[in-house]
């Protein structure tokens, strides 16, 4: 589950935005100059098939392509690939024939199988394996037809889509990896010529490129020269960087936002940034083995109060667990979670044999209702209220209730291996479907990802008849599948979280943590 965590927090991070804005600042007035965007942390490690966080995937989509893109009303577009054929197994790939490598050498079908092959090797041990790329997943070029086709052992919903996640590494990189753990080697629009550890990356544009979304160039004159990606923990820096005109754009999800918006001369747009969830651990000995006991403690939250708490009130009601744009439209929890009814929760738990003693406290055959509930203290301090309002709504139901805040690095540990923990607040955010059912089903932890041990047939079998469906035809299953874990209360979606991204002097767009570096515009200066 921590592969699957760490690539699905990547993706959560930063969901479907575009800012544009004009004004004075360092960005100057014309195609050329740089832009200016602050990332949260160093990239680290630059190889396309070891990435696990968001920073990295933002960097290297500047310098990567990939068989195709995402447009910006959401449909699939081309990208190295300007056609394909997709069968319920396999999907083949007609490559364009003018694309080449930073370092002059082509990209060809081989190029391609090579990538494919080095992440799904064993030894490669990448976190994309079996998440965004599919398990089994394997290659076959044909240079001389300039095709390719990647197959699955098994019908595999959206192997299409799931393309969209994979950077294609190619010259020198991809014959010598060491080359990318601090340098790009990629045939997109901007390569990486300047490395300040800690500080900033910058990007070069690379002249005579024709083949991003849909056949998009860097020939505009209004194209930056360079992208730097500033380094800038501190989004409260990060917005007197912006106001100071010495960024070009940044992105807010804490309180900061609100000084940069209705700024003149800076833009926002906020966008949707994933799910806030809480899991039950369902294995025995845990309160959360029983559905009436999940249901109960369901009963008693104000999910709508707790969500504008955990989110200091810039969430959105959540309506599924894949991120937008999602591939299924449509809402999955509306009518599939308990109404708030504390009289009715305390009811539920008398009938499951929970009575409350002279400490006030609800035990069953001399236990105690204890719940010991985790969450990480890097959400700040939003995520700490929010589980005191969880307690206190459970306390005052007669559960004995224990928080513990974790740092990231202990997360994973208690989370995974000591197992110490009845309910678990999870930032989880996919971007297909078929990237849940390995956290969410399966083989319990350690042997496997489902860390909560849930068992819910009816996902199950919905999910595995999902699966075998080519891309949208199996929506209606993949909904389904998802209101079946929220009937039976295995996890509860509570807050979309939102993230606001604010831009002077420039316009572009950035999906699901993704640049599409040839949207990205400088507007120029008017003052």
């Amino acid at each position: 589950m921590n592969r699957a965590r760490a690539i699905a927090a990547c993706l959560a991070a930063s969901l479907l935005a575009a800012g544009c804005g004009r004004g004075s600042g360092q960005a100057g007035t014309a195609g050329g100059d740089a832009f200016s965007f602050a990332i949260k942390s160093d990239p680290g490690l630059l190889d396309p098939a070891q990435v696990q966080n968001t920073n990295t995937y933002t960097a290297l989509s500047l310098a990567y392509d990939t068989l195709i893109n995402i447009g910006a009303d959401g449909r699939i577009v081309s990208g190295l690939a300007e056609k394909w054929d997709v069968k319920p197994s396999s999907v083949t790939f007609t490559l364009r024939r003018d694309v080449t490598c930073a370092d002059g050498s082509p990209v060809t079908a081989s190029t391609i199988a090579a990538n494919v092959d080095h992440v799904t090797d064993p030894a490669t041990k990448s976190p994309a394996y079996g998440v965004v790329v599919p398990e089994g997943l394997a290659a076959k070029a044909d240079d001389a037809a300039g095709k390719v086709t990647l197959s699955t052992p098994g019908p595999f919903a959206f192997i299409l889509q799931s393309t969209r996640y994979l950077f294609m590494v190619c010259g020198k990189g991809l014959k010598d990896r060491s080359v990318l753990e601090s340098g790009t080697s990629g045939s997109g629009p901007f390569r990486l010529t300047s490395v300040r550890p800690n500080q900033s990356y910058t990007f070069t544009r690379r002249d005579g490129y024709a083949w991003g979304p849909d056949g998009a160039t860097t020939s505009d004159p209004a194209a930056p020269g360079s992208v730097v990606l500033r380094i800038v923990g501190s989004e409260a820096t990060t917005a007197n960087l912006l106001l100071s005109h010495q960024l070009n754009a940044g992105q807010f999800a804490g309180p900061d936002r609100a000084r940069v918006t209705h700024v003149p001369g800076i833009t926002t747009t906020v966008q949707s940034n994933g799910t806030q969830e809480f899991f039950f651990h369902q294995g025995k000995g845990h309160p959360g083995h029983d559905q009436a006991v999940r249901k109960a403690l369901l009963q008693a939250v104000d999910l709508h109060d707790l969500g504008a708490i955990a989110t200091g009130g810039t969430g959105r009601r959540p309506t599924g667990l894949v991120m937008q744009p999602r591939p299924c439209p449509g809402d999955t929890v509306t009518g599939h979670l308990p109404a708030f009814d504390p009289r009715a929760a305390q009811a539920a738990l008398e009938s499951a044999g929970w009575h409350r003693s002279g400490d006030g406290v609800r035990r069953k055959d001399g236990q105690k209702l204890t719940i010991r509930m985790i969450y990480g203290t890097s959400a700040g301090e939003p995520m700490a209220a929010a589980a005191e309002y969880l307690a206190d709504a459970w306390k005052s139901i007669g559960v004995d209730v224990r928080l513990r805040a974790l740092s990231d690095a202990a997360y994973g540990e208690v989370e995974a291996v000591t197992q110490d923990w009845d309910v678990n607040w999870v930032p989880l955010g996919v971007t297909l479907p078929t990237q849940l059912p390995g956290a969410l089903s399966g083989p319990f932890t350690p042997d496997g990802g489902n860390f909560a041990h849930l068992t819910n047939t009816e996902y199950e079998r919905l999910t595995a008849e999902a699966s075998k469906l080519p891309g949208t035809a199996g929506c209606d299953k993949w909904a389904r599948s998802e209101s079946a874990l929220f009937d039976s209360a295995d996890l509860v979606p509570v807050v979309d979280k939102t993230l606001a991204v604010a831009a002077h002097n420039a316009t572009f767009r950035i999906t699901a943590g993704l640049f599409d570096p040839t949207s990205i515009r400088m507007t120029g200066a008017d003052e």
